[in-house]
């Protein structure tokens, strides 16, 4: 599981803004898992840009499960479609367990086949030592089987240095 797909680059680069963001939901919406959507422009299997993280609502209010909320989602297609942005990625936390696909992941994933998968782990456990962020790993899922892509974090400096 650590090596990318046909489809998948090996790395993509999301904004530090947006993995701020995912982790800060993440802690926010203990004891349950939290999820939402990062908007993109392009496909993030072909370079697609990550744009913006929106958080969104876990139906299952669970901490072992997520579904994001089917009226989070209806607006958020219907506002993607109108401003020619896509889903980017599908963001969830694990509130125990490492930042890697359960098997129900995979099996969701079919519902969203041209989408990374982003994964933060919030058991503090898991943080990095070095950058002291919770652990937060992005996949890219196809066919039944989950492959790593690596997650390049940038600045809003060092984008506007490579725009």
């Amino acid at each position: 599981m650590t090596h990318p797909g046909p489809t998948a680059p090996a790395t993509v680069r999301l904004p530090a803004a947006i993995a701020d963001a995912v982790e800060e939901q993440a802690r926010a919406e203990l004891p349950n898992e939290a999820c939402g959507v990062i908007v993109g422009r392009g496909d993030p299997r072909a370079g697609g840009e990550a744009l913006r993280y929106i958080p969104c609502r876990n139906a299952c209010a669970s901490a072992t499960r997520f579904e994001i909320h089917p009226a989070d989602v209806a607006r958020l297609v219907h506002e993607t479609d109108a401003a020619g942005e896509s889903f980017w990625g599908i963001v969830h936390s694990h509130v125990r367990r490492p930042a890697e696909p359960s098997a129900r992941d995979v099996e969701t994933a079919a519902w969203w086949p041209a989408t990374l998968f982003v994964l933060v782990s919030a058991n503090e456990e898991r943080r990095d030592p070095v950058t002291g962020r919770l652990e937060l790993r992005a996949w890219r899922i196809a066919e039944g089987a989950a492959h790593e892509v690596g997650l390049d974090l940038v600045t809003a400096v060092q984008q506007q240095v490579s725009a």
